[in-house]
This record gives structure tokens, C-alpha cells and sequence, in this order.
């Protein structure tokens, strides 16, 4: 490798390429309120390298009359981008909140995913469906603040946990959908993380419980007699965006279990593959995932859940940590049982992305777009894993996921 890259290389215009460079360039001014004129001044500075057709495509007629929808959501507007869109479905869930047929769409430019999803859905649903349930929900935000000394940290501490009424009603007064349902002081000698869970309503609620946090913050600040020397409104002890052994042990979102028992004719003939091989491979896989240290242990939900995200309006970055989990397969005397629990899901059915005209299109065809929808979309992003799961297990056992993906990909 180091032979390859030294022959990439010309050793006397490698100083000069590396060096910092004082050239002159013209910034883009920051805008806040796309209009067609502050778009169309966007797209005069990336030209040449962006040419005219470049500018038609993301900078489409219907683009720019909606230019203001959009911009409530994203900064230096300059158009859309279009996403190939799949659906899967019916797929049947017996859930604690989704309960009855869905179509699914999914948005990704992986030929073969939503081909191998929707063979999971499929014979999820021949067999009676999936049985769901929201087990838990909190949204973490985990403030720092910094002491002298330990002693100062527990005296902190004793008074945070002597004032917790007054924490949580400055936290809850700046939102009529979130509250405060933990916090969990953790103690690094002079270091003091507040875990703060909070309940979120329909929205994934991530500037929520920013905002809420906070105000708690400044509630601290401004009554306790401890002297602080320093805080941050997120110590990145939450696992907010990134996958965490707290995230995956206590959850951060909504925590979604979701299970199927396939019979053994629908494995073979909707699958091509048998019960027994499932479990084979599931055993080697499982050993594989122990091995090499993942959190949890699952084959793939990152590649349901981001197009499941993008798809619906969700934070696209929140896969990071919402593709935690494990998934099960055992048998149940001929036939096969599959669960998959995912600790992390973040989504909501309002707010965010989810009130743009394409992502408010896809959560009207799941029929889970606004209030009293979020815990039930969040069962139905489980069970779409689920799907996935069973699909690509049975694929790679039966000796098909190569073929499968040349076919449907490389050759097509």
C-alpha cells in the first residue's frame, strides 16, 4: 500500500501542495429566506463547475415556488435533491399503536434494498403479521458542568437532587409537548453529567429537549450556591448522533421490540431457504458480531431505517445511533421465531423535515403524518427492520445475496 501511494506521488510538489494557501476567494453571503434572486445569486458563484442543466435539476420551477417551505429547514437554499422512492408492503402490524396494513416507503439509491425489505414484509405478513410494542420513551440530553474539586461536585449534586421540582418546571416551561421525566446525576471526580430524559409527544424532539435543557441550565446557574467554573449544554455523554453503550443499555428515543414466528412451508417457499439454514447462519453471524465488538448484534437495520428516515422527514444522522440493536432467531418447534429490539428509534410524525411536501406525501401513505402518530411510526421503522433482517439472513444462507445483488444492481 505505502508502494502504491508513493507512485501517486511527485515528492518535490508535495510541500507545495500541503502548505497553506492565503489565494483569494469570494465567500457566499448567508441567507436565512430563500427567494428565486437570493437562489439564483447562489448558483452564479458555483458556476463554471455547476453548469445550467446542473442549476435545472436541483433548482427546479417547483422547487423555487416552494422555496420558502423549504427554507424553514436548511440554510443557503439552492434547490432539492431527487431521491429514487420505493414502497413495500402491505405489511402487517399487530402493534400496541400500529395496528393494521402498511405500505412502507423507503428512499434509497441501493438497487435491491427495498427488493429484499419488501420479500421480509411479505412473508411477515403471510404469517400473521408483527406483534410490536413501544417499551420505553426518554430523549437524552446530558449537560456538563465543571468544579473545582470532587467535593464541590457532590455538593452539586445534593443540592441538584434537593431541587428537582424547580429544575424540571423551568425545563417544561418552554414547551407544551415535552417533559422531564429523569435525571440522573453522574459524577467524573470534578466533573458533573445531568442525564435528563424527556418524553417528546409526536416529534422526534431534538431541539426540544436542547431548548428545555437549557433553560434547566440557567435555572442551575442562576440559584445554586455551588461556584461553577464552567458548563455546556451537552457534555456528549447522551450518544446524541452516534452509537454509545448508554444508548444502547438505557435507550435515547423510543425503545421498539417487534417479533414473528415464520412457519417452516412460508420460509422455504417465500425465503428458498429452510429454518435449520436460518439458524446456522444466524449462529455464525451472532459469533461474528461478539467478535468484532458491535453494539448490539443485527445484520443491517441502517439500511432500512436511512431510507425509512429520508423517505419521512426524520434526521437522516440519527441512523447513527438508532441502528443499535439485536436481532433473534430461535426455533419454536418446526417453525422460526425473529424479534429485533432497537433501543434508539427517533422519529416523529410533526416537526422537523416532516411538514415538507414530499416527506408530508410519504407519512399520508403510511396514513401516520401529524399528531397522536409518533409512537406508531416508530413501530412501524422497528418492524421494517425486522423485515430486513429476515430477508438478507435467508438470503446469505441459501447462497443468494451475491446473485441477488448482480442482478439487481451491477447487471441490471
Amino acid at each position: 500500500m505505502l508502494q502504491r501511494i508513493k507512485a501517486r506521488l511527485d515528492a518535490d510538489q508535495i510541500p507545495q501542495q500541503l502548505a497553506p494557501s492565503d489565494a483569494e476567494f469570494s465567500t457566499l453571503r448567508p441567507s436565512r429566506k430563500p427567494t428565486k434572486e437570493i437562489i439564483g445569486r447562489f448558483w452564479n458563484q458555483l458556476k463554471p463547475t455547476a453548469s445550467a442543466e446542473d442549476q435545472a435539476q436541483i433548482a427546479d420551477p417547483a422547487t423555487i415556488e416552494d422555496a420558502e417551505t423549504y427554507g424553514t429547514n436548511i440554510e443557503n437554499f439552492i434547490g432539492t435533491i431527487k431521491l429514487p422512492v420505493g414502497v413495500i408492503g402491505p405489511l402487517r402490524l399487530n402493534g400496541m399503536n400500529a395496528n393494521g396494513d402498511y405500505h412502507v416507503p423507503l428512499a434509497t439509491t441501493e438497487a435491491a434494498l427495498v427488493a429484499s425489505y419488501a420479500r421480509g414484509a411479505y412473508a411477515a405478513t403471510r404469517s400473521g403479521g408483527v406483534s410490536t410494542a413501544v417499551l420505553y420513551e426518554g430523549v437524552l440530553r446530558t449537560p456538563a458542568f465543571v468544579f473545582k474539586s470532587l467535593l464541590k461536585a457532590g455538593q452539586f449534586v445534593d443540592w441538584v437532587v434537593t431541587n428537582i421540582d424547580m429544575l424540571q418546571s423551568a425545563a417544561e416551561a418552554t414547551t407544551r409537548h415535552g417533559k422531564l421525566v429523569s435525571l440522573e446525576p453522574f459524577i467524573d471526580t470534578n466533573v458533573v453529567f445531568l442525564i435528563c430524559r424527556y418524553t417528546t409527544g409526536d416529534a422526534a424532539g431534538q431541539n426540544m429537549v436542547t431548548i428545555a435543557t437549557d433553560a434547566l441550565c440557567h435555572a442551575i446557574t442562576d440559584n445554586c450556591p455551588v461556584a461553577i467554573e464552567n458548563w455546556y449544554v451537552e457534555g456528549n455523554f447522551s450518544g446524541d448522533k452516534k452509537a454509545s453503550a448508554l444508548g444502547l443499555v438505557t435507550g435515547r428515543g423510543r425503545k421498539v421490540s417487534a417479533s414473528v414466528t415464520l412457519p417452516a412451508e412460508i420460509v422455504e417457499k417465500t425465503l428458498g431457504t429452510t429454518v435449520e439454514a436460518m439458524l446456522d447462519y444466524g449462529r455464525v453471524a451472532n459469533l461474528g458480531a461478539h467478535l468484532s465488538g458491535q453494539f448490539g448484534a443485527q445484520a443491517h437495520y441502517a439500511n432500512g431505517l436511512a431510507a425509512f428516515y429520508i423517505a419521512t422527514g426524520q434526521d437522516a444522522a440519527c441512523v447513527a445511533e438508532s441502528a443499535m440493536g439485536v436481532t433473534r432467531m430461535e426455533p419454536r418447534g418446526d417453525d422460526l421465531f425473529c424479534s429485533v429490539t432497537l433501543p434508539n428509534i427517533l422519529v416523529g410524525s410533526v416537526g422537523g423535515g416532516t411538514g415538507l411536501p414530499s416527506q408530508a406525501a410519504a407519512l399520508n401513505i403510511l396514513g401516520l403524518r401529524g399528531s397522536g402518530c409518533g409512537t406508531a411510526l416508530a413501530e412501524v421503522a422497528a418492524t421494517t427492520c425486522l423485515c430486513g433482517e429476515i430477508s438478507i439472513v435467508a438470503a446469505i444462507a441459501a447462497g443468494h445475496f451475491t446473485r441477488a445483488h448482480e442482478s439487481l444492481a451491477r447487471h441490471r
